[in-house]
């Protein structure tokens, strides 16, 4: 396969965590170590024992396979362009990492809220939050979204409750944060096999900005994590989700804990693959602070990169984010921020 990314190599490399050992008196010190550990040297982990049934995650991937072969007409009724708040289908190619075209489409699903009423001197990010779009050919899709949001989002809340006290800081610190109106963002992935022009790149290397993001994938593969100065893969492990942090839990722990570049390297020929990652942050307006502990007196820092400044308040970097990957969005919605 052409690629003018670094060479990958095959072996896996992630660590399996049960958050069901949580709950075991007997298993939960080295289930707090094991955390600890891949936390703080990959920042991605493969998670089991969180309570999804096989049966709910072969219904959102069943769902997300019955959106993606509606007509296109009935896909495109529901346009990403038609929404202010950028939720909505994305057609193939339209969707942008590092300033390139990611080969795949896409349906991005937010917490369902009615539209806000902004005056000049709030901040745009609020422009965030919204309605969704749901196709009207495919009806049940909007509960089962919707549901498997709320699912997740109880899934990440534990999972960052337990990383905080795995590092010795306080686990209600980012309680807060996520109160009332955490922003939930699910999206529904094809990867339609390779682009015409031979490129790979289904998405393109990058470090999720927010909190945590728990990826659920078909038995197809094509997710790659740095390791060692090249990219390795990642293969489905049945009944796991991929975990990986973002780059806030970066900040908030002073480079304790890492954010890692990722790809999709998109599947040979004609072959579809379907992910449904989802993505657990904190309210719009959330700053966020330090995480106290003894466990700073290793923290590094954090490495700043002067083409992608972070931001302590969340929704700057939402926002900062949706403008980059969607900027035919942005310019018809809102110009200034292009």
């Amino acid at each position: 396969m052409p690629s003018a990314h670094p060479s990958s190599s095959s072996s896996p490399s992630l660590a399996v965590i049960d958050l069901s050992r949580a709950d075991d008196p007997a298993e939960r010190d080295d289930f707090l170590k094991q955390l600890h550990a891949a936390a703080r040297d990959t920042g991605f982990l493969y998670l089991t024992g969180h309570g999804i049934t096989e049966a709910e995650t072969a219904r959102i991937l069943e769902l997300t396979r019955a959106f993606f072969a509606l007509p296109e007409a009935d896909r495109l009724a529901v346009s990403n362009l038609n929404s202010p708040h950028f939720r909505g289908y994305t057609r193939i190619g339209h969707e942008l990492t590092g300033g390139a075209s990611d080969w795949r489409d896409q349906l991005d699903v937010g917490a369902e809220r009615p539209a806000p009423e902004l005056g000049p001197q709030d901040p745009a990010y609020l422009w965030l939050e919204g309605p969704n779009q749901w196709p009207a050919s495919l009806p049940e899709l909007r509960e089962a979204v919707l549901g498997w949001q709320e699912r997740l989002a109880a899934v990440a809340h534990r999972l960052l409750r337990e990383l905080l006290t795995a590092i010795g800081a306080p686990p209600d610190f980012f309680d807060a944060a996520f109160a009332d109106r955490p922003h939930l963002h699910t999206k529904l992935i094809r990867y339609p096999g390779s682009a015409p022009s031979g490129a790979d790149q289904g998405v393109g290397a990058h470090k999720d900005y927010g909190f945590l993001t728990l990826l659920l994938q078909d038995g197809v593969g094509g997710l790659q994590v740095v390791r060692d100065g090249g990219f390795v893969d990642i293969p489905p492990l049945p009944g796991a989700f991929v975990v990986n942090l973002g780059e806030l839990l970066e900040i908030a722990t002073e480079g304790y804990l890492v954010a890692t570049d990722h790809r999709v390297v998109s599947p040979p020929g004609a072959v579809e693959r379907f992910s449904v990652p989802f993505f657990y942050n904190p309210r719009l307006d959330a700053v966020i602070d330090t995480v106290p502990g003894e466990y700073l007196r290793s923290a590094p820092g954090v490495a700043h990169d002067a083409t992608n400044p972070l931001h302590a308040e969340y929704g700057r970097n939402e926002l900062k984010g949706w403008v980059r990957a969607h900027p035919a969005v942005a310019r018809r919605w809102h110009p200034s921020l292009v």
